[in-house]
C-alpha cells in the first residue's frame, strides 16, 4: 500500500495521537483516551511495573475505568521530551521513541512518572492511526545511582 499524504503532515497527526494517548488524563476524555489505542486483543504494553502491563483492550478499559478515571487519580501535568517519529515506508504503521515526564497524584499523594523511556508502535486502520503498542521504562543506571548516593 502506497501512501498517497504528506509524511509531514502524517507524523503531526501521529504526533497528536501520542501526545493525547498520555493528555487525555486531565480532563479524564475518555472518547480522546479510547480513540488513541487499538480496538483489539493484540493491544499491548509493558508497564515499568508488571502489575500495569497490559494484553488487550479488554485490559486497557479495566485499568482505564478502574484506576484512571476513579477520584483518587488526579493528572497533573506531563511533558513528552526528545520525540522521534518514523513513519513506514508503506505509510500503514509509525514507531517512536520519547522521555516522559508524568505527574500525578493517587488519594492526595505524588504518583509520578519522571525522566521514563516511552516507545511504541501505532498502525494506520481505516484510516486513523492508533497505538498498538508501547514500553514504558525506567532507566536503571539512574536508579542505581540515586541508592549509590544514597549510601553512606
Amino acid at each position: 500500500m502506497k501512501n498517497e499524504a504528506n509524511p509531514q503532515s502524517e507524523i503531526a497527526t501521529i504526533t497528536n495521537v501520542i501526545e493525547s494517548s498520555i493528555g487525555w488524563a486531565k480532563n479524564k476524555d475518555r472518547d480522546l483516551v479510547y480513540g488513541c489505542f487499538a480496538e483489539d486483543a493484540e493491544l499491548f504494553w509493558f508497564s515499568p511495573r508488571d502489575d500495569g502491563t497490559i494484553y488487550g483492550r479488554k485490559a486497557f478499559e479495566e485499568l482505564t475505568e478502574g484506576f484512571f478515571m476513579l477520584d483518587d487519580f488526579k493528572a497533573i501535568r506531563y511533558e513528552v521530551r526528545d520525540l522521534k517519529v518514523n513513519l513506514s515506508k508503506s505509510g500503514d504503521a509509525a514507531w517512536y521513541h520519547a522521555r516522559l515526564d508524568d505527574y500525578n497524584e493517587w488519594k492526595g499523594q505524588p504518583a509520578n512518572w519522571e525522566d521514563v523511556r516511552w516507545t511504541g508502535v501505532l498502525e494506520k486502520r481505516d484510516g486513523k492511526w492508533v497505538i498498538v503498542q508501547m514500553h514504558f521504562s525506567s532507566p536503571t543506571d539512574r536508579v542505581e545511582e540515586t541508592e549509590e548516593a544514597a549510601e553512606p
